[in-house]
């Protein structure tokens, strides 16, 4: 039975059931979800690229951004948690560029965080032994280093919202095809505004991504020294919540076509809402971690002397033209629209290289 089948036989059963309870059978129902299917999922055979699927060079600029964590923290051990790691690219690229400087690879260990067994057995065909794999952040213990996630949060199970006369939570229904309605929205998401001081005009609708908060919770928890750093879509809730956005963020990603549809190719296509930075930031400060700061992925790129980088002579110029145009993706395409936020822990205060050219606030 195909995974539309299933879930409307549990509507059919049970009643309806949230939109974040769809959304989470939708990606992760066990084989059938989006993430828990062998499918292809990332680059010219799949439904999107990342900026790991562009260029290594993206892997090279982070692992810069690592080395400076690693000295500013006392170049003692350290572990980089990567959440979701998909192809395992990013891991690759990384290590990769850190071979270079021994002393920090001697010291370093690399753990993944990965959902998807599909996923976690694709990477361990093809990554190095300095890697490890686990089910949760918890499972690690209490580390000095950095938790990286790239394009990670805007795929964590939302709860639709709709303001009304008060504040409504969106449900899905079975009635000849998947249909919303709508009932009084719990005290959990009503508070989620409260904290954050927004006032939702009547007919606004958005997300709320409760899982992001469970997520910065166990990071910080977790995390004893050092930095988090997050790569996704997203903005601060005054732009989140800006008029012009009164229809929410919800975006399906189907053989690289964009659509708004969530209950068409359902498990067959990715479903995503953008980040509420403010949000990281607010229930991060709860949790012992203090902003660093907020930016472009193209201005936190260049900072780390990406351009530099690139005239150094290369053993291979086969391919120039494509690599060219990966650059400029990962600078003014995506590189416009992915934010990079880099929380910290502990005596960390020096400003970081990658967020010299910071334009933003959170």
């Amino acid at each position: 039975m195909q995974l539309a089948g299933i879930i409307q036989e549990k509507i059919i059963e049970n009643g309806p059931i949230s939109f974040h309870e769809f959304m989470e059978m939708a990606l992760y129902y066990p084989q059938w979800g989006y993430y828990t299917s062998a499918r292809h999922k990332i680059g010219e055979k799949g439904d999107y690229y990342t900026s790991t699927s562009l260029s290594d060079v993206f892997g090279a600029m982070i692992g810069r951004q690592l080395e400076e964590m690693w000295n500013l923290t006392g170049r003692e051990a350290f572990t980089i948690v990567e959440y979701g790691a998909g192809t395992g690219a990013l891991c690759h690229d990384l290590l990769d560029y850190l071979k270079n400087n021994p002393p920090f690879y001697n010291q370093l260990r690399y753990c993944i965080i990965e959902k998807s067994p599909s996923m976690r057995e694709k990477e361990k065909k093809h990554l190095p032994e300095k890697v490890s794999w686990y089910n949760s952040v918890t499972d690690i213990g209490g580390f000095t280093g950095c938790v990286l996630s790239n394009e990670l949060l805007d795929n964590f199970s939302v709860h639709e919202v709709v303001m009304e006369d008060e504040l409504m939570e969106v449900f899905v229904d079975y009635r000849n095809g998947f249909a919303e309605s709508l009932r009084p929205a719990p005290d959990e998401l009503k508070d989620y505004f409260r904290q954050l001081h927004i006032a939702l005009p009547k007919g606004f609708r958005t997300e709320v991504n409760l899982q992001a908060i469970d997520w910065i919770r166990d990071v910080a928890q977790s995390l004893k020294k050092g930095f988090v750093l997050t790569i996704d879509y997203g903005y601060p809730s005054a732009e989140l919540y800006a008029g012009y956005r009164s229809g929410g963020t919800l975006l399906c990603y189907h053989a690289h076509q964009v659509n708004m549809d969530p209950y068409h190719h359902i498990g067959e296509q990715d479903i995503t809402a953008h980040v509420n930075f403010s949000a990281l930031q607010h229930w991060g400060l709860k949790n012992g971690l203090e902003s660093c700061g907020l930016t472009e992925q193209g201005y936190f790129l260049r900072a780390l002397g990406l351009m530099d980088y690139l005239r150094k002579p290369a053993p291979d110029t086969s391919g120039c033209h494509e690599k060219a145009m990966a650059i400029h993706l990962l600078l003014n395409g995506i590189g416009t629209k992915l934010k990079v936020f880099i929380q910290r822990k502990g005596p960390v205060a020096r400003e970081l290289t990658g967020l010299s050219q910071a334009t933003m606030f959170v």
